[in-house]
């Protein structure tokens, strides 16, 4: 068996583990946890390079042979993933250390978030669309937990609305399943990949492919599916909702660009022009709400939304460049959007209150952490030269080149529209003046351990705007293992 695709999975569960042993000792846990993630980050680097020089890595555990046994399967996208996986979440245990509360501690928050990271991996790895619901259902166990832990009044209520709409998308999800196997016979997917190309009933395979679309939709968050996100996800502790922004939905994304470009191609000019217009869709309406919105979290909860918009477009349009660019964009999103929220958790830290009206004057105070916001706030709203330009001309220029100029006219307006509400935050919280409140005074305690996080964030995503090159490069090649998935199927089945 290929060890090294297996230790992502390793790593963090030996983690989880740990610290539930060392349980007793607190300090224990939490130096553990940031180990643990550092070595999730080394062993998905140490994989991306790997697939890099040797090309697609597969395994079969049990040495049960595909389409039979349980199968892992790397490809430069999903090695991505999983480098991207790690590297939040590093960042957000780190975070944790500064900002995490000892009751919750107490209550299994490590465990819980390093078989957060062991879900997430896994279905990243999987080569088998049953055990993608099975990995599914590890994140979303351990999500459910985080997502109410601590019981406040908010928290609850946030939860109940998540776990009951992710468990619909769930059920979906597994009888989606079930008939694709009722149809295939298989539920492998480089073995599916060759059964459907053979159903007499081509109109079934597409049936089937909507279904899939909606319970992806819903874990990813697309129009008219989205509205249980925002409604939840401000409502955990900071860490904790950094860590879904980044990743939860990325998985849904990562999913829908997997079986809409090896399994579900048979009509594309259906299923894919669907796409594109839920693409539109979901940009307008996500931001619409952000622009709307007076908490912090909240606007970035519902930019979440809209920038899930423009990753499916790449695969609505469906071309190298337009893959290659969604491979970017979420890339970018993930470091990103990861990194607002844990600045969201600073400022509410220091001001006391998510609400923008109650804060204020932290420019003044606290230059450096204005100058932390704006590189990610302005790379969302696609500023030069930050990533997120980079990854939105890819995307703008095929449409452009494919005729699409409706979808290329919507991200340009949603892009206006992101960078008005990124202003809107720094006006209220950073540049107006401080308000009078007569209010406990700011708690600086770990400050530097929660600034530490933001800052490398940051640098990266500079990084990746003045330095593109190296990362289009690699989503390319993604991209085009992605349009061209002979090789994945070959290499899982073994010639057969």
């Amino acid at each position: 068996m290929n060890l090294i695709l297996v230790l992502p999975l390793i790593v963090p569960l030996a983690t989880a583990i740990l610290t539930v042993l060392a349980g007793r000792w607190r300090w224990a846990q939490r130096w553990l946890s940031a180990l643990g993630a550092a070595a999730l980050l080394a062993a998905a680097l140490a994989l991306l390079e790997f697939v890099r020089r040797e090309g697609i890595q597969v395994a079969y555990i049990g040495n049960w042979p595909a389409p039979y046994g349980i199968t892992l399967a790397a490809d430069l996208f999903s090695a991505i993933m999983l480098v991207l996986a790690g590297l939040m979440g590093l960042a957000v245990a780190v975070y944790s250390l500064a900002s995490m509360d000892p009751a919750r501690e107490r209550f299994g928050y490590y465990p819980l978030l390093h078989i957060l990271l062991m879900g997430v991996c896994g279905a990243f790895l999987t080569g088998d669309i049953f055990n993608l619901y099975v990995w599914f259902e590890v994140m979303l166990v351990s999500s459910f937990v985080l997502v109410a832990l601590g019981g406040e009044r908010a928290q609850l209520e946030g939860a109940i609305k998540y776990v009951t709409l992710n468990l619909m998308s769930s059920a979906l999800f597994l009888a989606a399943v079930g008939s694709l196997y009722g149809v295939a016979g298989t539920l492998n997917m480089a073995d599916l990949a060759v059964q459907l190309h053979q159903v007499a009933q081509p109109g079934l395979v597409t049936t089937l492919s909507i279904l899939f679309l909606v319970a992806f939709g819903i874990k990813s968050a697309i129009f008219p599916l989205f509205f249980w996100l925002p409604a939840s996800y401000h409502t955990p502790p900071v860490a904790v909702s950094a860590i879904f922004a980044g990743l939860l939905t990325k998985v849904g994304v990562y999913a829908l660009i997997r079986v809409f470009t090896l399994l579900f191609v048979q009509d594309v000019a259906f299923t894919h022009t669907l796409i594109l217009i839920l693409a539109g869709l979901t940009m307008v309406t996500g931001v619409l709400g952000a622009v709307a919105q007076n908490s912090f979290r909240r606007i970035l909860s519902f930019h979440i939304v809209s920038q899930i918009g423009y990753m499916i477009m790449g695969l609505g349009l469906f071309t190298p460049l337009a893959l290659a660019g969604s491979v970017f964009y979420i890339a970018h999103h993930i470091i990103v959007k990861t990194n607002l929220f844990l600045i969201s958790g600073v400022t509410q830290r220091l001001g006391g209150s998510d609400y923008l009206k109650k804060l204020g004057g932290f420019y003044a105070a606290y230059p450096g952490l204005g100058v932390l916001f704006l590189i990610p706030a302005l790379s969302l709203a696609g500023i030069p030269p930050l990533s997120g330009f980079w990854a939105k001309l890819t995307l703008i220029v095929a449409g452009l080149d494919t005729g699409q100029y409706a979808i290329v006219a919507v991200a340009l307006g949603v892009s206006l529209l992101t960078l008005f509400s990124m202003t809107k935050i720094w006006g209220e919280v950073f540049w107006k003046p401080a308000p009078a409140r007569a209010a406990l005074p700011a708690s600086q305690v770990g400050l530097a351990g929660m600034i530490l996080p933001i800052a490398v964030l940051a640098l990266l995503t500079l990084s990746i705007g003045l330095l593109a090159e190296p990362l289009l490069a690699l989503s390319t090649a993604a991209a085009e293992q992605l349009l061209n998935p002979a090789a994945y199927i070959q290499t899982v089945l073994g010639g057969r």
